[in-house]
Formats: structure tokens, C-alpha cells, sequence
């Protein structure tokens, strides 16, 4: 007992630091492992936890830190929950010139792409005599000419303006159309301050219609996306008032009657296992309102319709009433004709 008094005792000088006659000589502190400190290890942070050299050129860099801090290759940083902000997209510089400097166009069209006014407010320009080309006032309609040639309105030299290519997500109440004498939202009021150039919808979406629609100057395009003959793959999204039977199903695909004419949809099936409200329409028809007329011939009203797929576009991180420039390479596919199945 009285051995282990000792030792506590002992213990407890020990660690205040008192000296006991008793107790034997202390030992020697313990040496500690040192090395020395390479260049490059003082590269890294040496306050609190060490991290890795983010200078380095090391392939084990942060996931975290290249997605905030990279935009060399366009990818932009992942949106913070809650972050509802929206940055203005920037106008890209598309480097290929669509313009074929040796292909004739008409001067109506050279005039409407110039940006100037329409190709039927062209016409009355002409007639009046107020277009000039090569400095020779041109009044016949039809006439042809070269994007080299001098161009003048009214005295003022006009040029081919550069081309534009818009991806707007439609909102509800907005009329697709460049000017309303009805004073109702428009398209173009979304998009007003993306551009200079005279920009104008290809195609139609209903005022209650939403989803993609491409925005352009593009005249040869616009041509190409809505003529019938190129046949353009377009899906929707249909929300009905009740489910819809199989019956129906088998007739959308079989081909419905309109009256003037029969449309068969290419696919038809329901976006949710659990809904047959919600149905996904596949169709290359471009008719007027044909989705809410297949509809409205097998007796259901349609209470909803979003156009998803248009051509090889879609609305994908472009939030509803929002809008993106197309890339380079959507351009390319577009022109080369690479969605059109």
C-alpha cells in the first residue's frame, strides 16, 4: 500500500514538473525523426491541413477545383442549390463565313439580310427606286446579285450581316411572331438585347405552346427547317385531361384523319410509367397546330404542350423563358442536314 502512495505521488511530482529525491534520474528526452524539406514539399501550404500543389501539373487535382476554376473548354461551373441567378450568354464568333461570295442571290433577300426590313418591304423599295447597285438604281424586281456587290439604300451602303442562331425555351403567353398589334409579349421581346441584327422565329409555337424554337437570320436555314418536304423530327411533350386508351394509341400510329388531311405519328409513348396523362408524340408533320388537332379528333384536350426536340435541338440547362446562342458545331449539323432522321 504504502508502495503504491509512492509511485501516485511520484507520478503527480512528475507531471508538475517537481523533482523527488527518491525517484531515479530521469531519462533522456527522446530524439525526434528529422529529415530535410524538399523544394518542392514547400511549395505546398503549410498552415493547417496541407493540400495538394495546385500549380503542379499532378493529374490527382481537385474534381471540385477544375469545375470552378476551368473554362478552357466551356464547361461551365455546376449551379450552387438555391443560386437562381442567370448570366446573359455571350455572343459567340462563329469562325466559318455560310456566305458563298460567287452564288448570285436576289436583291429582295440581299436587302432582307442586310437587316434592312422584309423581303415584301424590299420589293416596294425597289419599285421605288431607291436601291442601287454598282451605282445604278435598280427598279426590276427578280434582279440577282453578289454579296461583293456595292449595295446601296437611300445613299447608304448596306452589307450582309453576320449570322445568328438563337435557342429560346418558350414561356406561356408568348405569341411567336416579330411584332403584335394586339401589344402581347412576343418572342422577340425576349431576346431583343442578345443581338443587332434583325433576328427573326423559325416557325410557330402557339401562345401556349412551350419549348424550343430557334431564333435566326438565317434565310436558307430557316428554308430548310420548315420546308415539308425535309420532313424535320420534332417530339412533344402532350398533358391531357385523362388517360389515354390504347385504342387511341394504335390510331395515332396507324394515321389520323383531320379532314384535309391524315397525319400518322412516327412514336407514341407515356414520359411516366405511373401517368397515361402525360404522353411523348414523335412527328415530322409541320402542319399548324396538328399535335393539339390529333388530339382534339380522338376527344381529349390537350392542357398542356411543350415542345422538347426540334430538328436535333432540345432545351436542355436552358431554364423557361431563357435563352443560349447555338455552338459552331450545332451550326454545322444543322446545315449539313445530320438531324433530319
Amino acid at each position: 500500500m504504502e508502495n503504491k502512495e509512492r509511485n501516485w505521488k511520484s507520478s503527480n511530482n512528475r507531471r508538475d514538473g517537481k523533482e523527488n529525491e527518491e525517484n531515479t534520474p530521469r531519462r533522456p528526452k527522446r530524439k525526434r525523426f528529422t529529415r530535410p524539406v524538399s523544394s518542392r514539399e514547400n511549395s505546398y501550404e503549410t498552415s493547417g491541413r496541407k493540400t495538394y500543389n495546385r500549380n503542379s501539373n499532378s493529374e490527382f487535382k481537385s474534381k471540385r477545383f477544375d469545375r470552378n476554376s476551368s473554362t478552357r473548354d466551356g464547361f461551365r461551373p455546376r449551379r450552387r442549390v438555391g443560386d437562381n441567378r442567370y448570366e446573359t450568354p455571350s455572343r459567340p464568333n462563329y469562325k466559318k463565313d455560310y456566305t458563298d461570295p460567287t452564288k448570285p442571290i436576289r436583291l429582295n433577300k440581299y436587302i432582307a439580310n442586310a437587316g434592312v426590313c422584309s423581303r415584301r418591304e424590299a420589293d416596294d423599295f425597289i419599285t421605288a427606286g431607291v436601291i442601287s447597285v454598282n451605282n445604278k438604281v435598280v427598279t426590276e424586281l427578280g434582279t440577282k446579285v453578289l454579296p461583293t456587290d456595292k449595295v446601296m439604300f437611300h445613299n447608304q451602303p448596306i452589307t450582309l450581316e453576320h449570322k445568328i442562331y438563337i435557342l429560346l425555351n418558350k414561356p406561356k403567353d408568348t405569341v411567336t411572331t416579330v411584332e403584335d398589334t394586339h401589344n402581347r409579349k412576343t418572342v422577340m421581346d425576349i431576346v431583343k438585347n442578345a443581338c443587332s441584327e434583325r433576328v427573326y422565329p423559325v416557325g410557330r409555337l402557339d401562345r401556349n405552346t412551350t419549348g424550343v424554337l430557334l431564333i435566326t437570320n438565317d434565310g436558307e436555314l430557316t428554308t430548310k427547317l420548315t420546308h415539308p418536304k425535309h420532313n424535320m423530327k420534332k417530339i412533344y411533350y402532350v398533358g391531357i385531361d385523362r388517360d389515354l386508351e390504347d385504342e387511341d394509341m394504335k390510331k395515332m400510329l396507324e394515321g389520323v384523319d383531320l379532314g384535309d388531311l391524315k397525319v400518322k405519328a412516327d412514336d407514341v409513348r407515356f414520359v411516366k410509367e405511373d401517368s397515361r396523362t402525360l404522353v411523348g408524340l414523335e412527328i415530322h408533320s409541320g402542319q399548324n397546330r396538328v399535335v393539339r388537332r390529333i388530339f382534339d379528333a380522338l376527344g381529349y384536350k390537350v392542357m398542356k404542350l411543350d415542345r422538347v426536340f426540334f430538328a436535333g435541338l432540345t432545351k436542355k440547362n436552358v431554364q423557361r423563358g431563357k435563352y443560349r446562342f447555338l455552338t459552331e458545331r450545332e451550326v454545322n449539323m444543322l446545315k449539313m442536314g445530320a438531324y433530319e432522321k
